[in-house]
């Protein structure tokens, strides 16, 4: 049942992703976390170096290069930053940390703040995303503020290009700080299925996936599941 699980949430959350620009780590990660904390966040980075790719050959007319390079610089500070968390917090802390940057991506994400993506945001929204990222998987959310009145294109192209970078320096983090081996590829490995699935559907969905009801939904239901996160933890 919990590998049969696995699969379906990494399905739904690969189909958000390729459809909508995010999801993947903001709605897989509560639920794969309550069957195993190790599925966060190292597998499902894994994982997502296996769809970004694919989304950027896609639709790599739309991408946004400047954008990428000042935010990339922003994730750098990030990563640096939560490799030194995760360096000195306790495994059983860890799971409680992941819940709280869960809720720290919904709230993000339904705070309904306008921010171009100059320069300044830019660097800040990539810091964000590599702390959250790399911390709990969900770096999505910073990125999508700064671009969610963009094309569609532009935003999953854009959001693919730099999730492809920073996650390759984010799997490097957590090598070095020991929270990455051959455990979490064996987790990853049964994730890839759904992943490739969900890319799949994911093109024929783009047109029909999001009409003002998918997005909050899955804010919705993250919000819901990081919330159960955080009170097991403190029970």
């Amino acid at each position: 049942m919990e590998v049969v699980t696995v699969a379906v949430v990494v399905f739904v959350g690969a189909t958000l992703q390729g459809s909508i620009g995010f999801g993947m780590g903001l709605f897989a990660a509560p639920i794969l976390i309550l069957i195993d904390p190790r599925f966060v966040p190292a597998p499902i980075l894994l994982s997502t170096m296996v769809l970004t790719p694919l989304l950027v050959y896609r639709e790599h007319h739309a991408i946004d290069v400047r954008g990428i390079r000042w935010a990339m610089v922003g994730r750098l500070g990030g990563t640096a930053a939560a490799a030194g968390i995760l360096a000195v917090v306790a495994a059983d802390r860890l799971v409680l940390i992941c819940g709280l940057c869960i809720l720290a991506g919904v709230a993000m994400s339904m705070s309904g703040l306008r921010i171009a993506p100059a320069r300044p945001s830019l660097v800040a929204a990539g810091a964000l995303s590599g702390l959250f990222g790399t911390i709990a998987a969900v770096g999505g959310p910073p990125m999508m503020l700064l671009y969610q009145h963009a094309s569609g294109a532009r935003i999953r192209s854009t959001a693919s290009g730099f999730f492809l970078i920073g996650t390759i320096i984010s799997i490097g983090a957590l090598w070095l700080v020991g929270r990455f081996g051959l455990y979490e590829i064996r987790l990853s490995l049964l994730m890839l299925p759904g992943v490739l699935a969900g890319y799949v559907l994911s093109g024929r969905a783009t047109r029909y996936v999001d009409h003002g009801y998918t997005r909050p939904a899955v804010l919705a239901l993250s919000g819901l599941t990081g919330m159960s996160v955080v009170v097991s933890q403190l029970l």
